[in-house]
């Protein structure tokens, strides 16, 4: 089972938000006490954090799908849901986040930082979040919005003050192993090194890290021999140390044509310029050769032939041995003076500034176009906002429907819809052509909460609900006088003989 991966491809979902709720409070002697449903919890975020302890992404290569925890919904009597927890996913410090496309979103250094790559969604609103004085008593409450999906390509570019680089089987494994406390796998066959080894080196007072570079061959830039998953962990490494094998079985080889080669493939590959330490070319930075394995008598004659050769290119040039130890104590010096002078040259280091992008104050909330659909023509509305509401909106609530309307015909989409063609009953999308919501568009809609009185309003919280006191003894008196003045009028057509019926017989008048 592999122990190092340094490239996987995450899966991560945000948290859907929780639903708002739609409660009226009830208690004794108050019937009607206006909405109390609360709001729902947010969803969690998917947080991948730098950690100095983790050294790879074996854990993300056996579970690459992660989700964050969903918002509980809101409850009546003003009791809101509970936020979702974030999952944050630990990662080595180097690693670069892109999208499947290879564009890239951040390279995270630092212990500690962090990068949202997958946000939860917004609770929905209840029902007391939503009255206004126009809306006493809303009927409905809003959805939660569901989690971001997002799917990135995690890479760990190894972060190393020197890099061993040289043909497979020259040595490399064998140096780190003798210059630091790292244990490699060694074995004497090509391509034993699969995965980067990392090593710390102390030379004096001065200590630095140095990095294992799987072996390289001609075509590496190109990816032959996997070269492009080797050479990205030389990107970020200040120093190279070119590795020549002296002792080499292949009898078309030597340490010049294999120098030759090796500086071919890094001059051919190009590193990303968008993350930290790539802005120097590989060839341009400080490079030393080391000539290995000179314990072998063969090998110790191959290095006095060839270093002239290359110490009139520029090189400086240490005959070593990984075996007996040999020309070892100078060289590292030597690293370490030129990781001292690299490390003095190099800028400090400027927090990241925080980059605002407000959207423009012309800039249209959305858009509405026709387009082509597997039923026939349609009109597409295509915008944040009528896109989130939409999520929000509960379809089996006619007054949810009938507030969706109202917030559209706000922001002028009906208006954009009559100005792009649309007559009633022409069909509209809002949002993806497969995934969105279809209606057929109807210039006024007429819900069942307006047969009775404005949509949101409740014609019984218009009034008082009780009389005072004062009040109910003037409507009495009313009441008193009303009756009185009644019985003095009956009187009064019973004496004047209104009553009286002129073919009964015996009347005198």
């Amino acid at each position: 089972m592999a122990a190092f991966v340094d490239r996987v491809v995450l899966f991560a979902a945000g948290g859907d938000g929780g639903n708002g709720c739609a409660s009226v409070h009830r208690e004794k002697f108050k019937p009607l006490g206006g909405p109390d449903g609360a709001n729902g919890g947010n969803g969690g975020d998917v947080v991948l954090v730098v950690d100095p302890q983790t050294t790879t992404l074996l854990d993300y290569h056996h579970r690459p799908h992660r989700t964050a925890e969903n918002g509980t919904q809101g409850k009546g009597d003003m009791r809101h849901g509970a936020n979702g927890a974030d999952v944050e996913l630990k990662v080595p410090e180097g690693t670069v986040v892109r999208t499947r496309d290879g564009e890239v979103l951040a390279d995270l250094m630092g212990a500690g930082t962090r990068l949202v790559i997958a946000r939860g969604g917004q609770g929905g609103l209840g029902n007391a979040a939503l009255a206004s004085p126009k809306r006493k008593a809303p009927g409905f409450a809003l959805l939660g919005e569901p989690g971001e999906e997002a799917e990135v390509v995690l890479e760990l570019k190894s972060v190393a003050d020197v890099a061993l680089v040289g043909f497979p089987s020259a040595g490399k494994s064998s140096l780190i192993a003798a210059m630091s406390a790292a244990r490699p796998k060694i074995a004497d066959y090509p391509f034993t090194t699969l995965v980067p080894n990392l090593g710390v080196v102390q030379a004096g007072e001065e200590r630095f890290t140095v990095a294992d570079v799987p072996g390289l061959i001609p075509g590496a830039s190109q990816g032959k021999g996997l070269g492009l998953e080797f050479l990205r962990h030389i990107e970020r490494c200040a120093v190279l140390v070119h590795v020549l094998d002296c002792a080499t079985l292949e009898s078309q080889r030597d340490p010049i044509s294999d120098l030759d080669a090796i500086l071919a493939e890094l001059e051919a590959y190009a590193p990303d310029l968008d993350i930290a330490g790539s802005d120097v070319p590989l060839l341009e930075r400080p490079q030393l050769v080391a000539l290995n394995k000179t314990d072998i008598p063969d090998g110790q004659d191959l290095a006095d032939i060839v270093r002239p050769d290359l110490e009139a290119r520029g090189y400086r040039v240490f005959e070593i041995s990984s075996v007996s130890h040999a020309g070892l104590r100078q060289f590292s010096f030597a690293l370490a003076e030129l990781v001292a002078k690299v490390r003095a040259e190099r800028p400090e280091p400027e927090a990241a500034p925080v980059v605002l992008r407000p959207r423009g104050r012309d800039e249209a909330e959305f858009s509405v176009k026709r387009v082509k659909t597997p039923d026939g023509e349609a009109y597409q509305v295509r915008g944040s906002k009528p896109e989130r509401w939409v999520r929000q909106t509960d379809f089996a609530n006619d007054e949810a429907v009938g507030y969706l309307a109202d917030r559209l015909a706000r922001i002028g989409v009906e208006e954009q819809l009559a100005k792009a063609g649309a007559l009633p009953g022409d069909t509209v999308v809002i949002g993806d052509v497969q995934g969105g919501v279809v209606f057929d568009w109807e210039p006024t809609i007429a819900t069942g909460a307006e047969l009775l009185a404005p949509r949101g309003t409740d014609i019984r919280l218009d009034g008082p609900q009780r009389r005072t006191t004062g009040e109910r003894r003037e409507q009495y008196a009313a009441r008193m006088a009303s009756d009185a003045a009644a019985r003095e009028r009956l009187e009064r057509e019973r004496d004047l003989g209104v009553w009286a019926d002129p073919d009964v017989e015996g009347d005198d008048s």
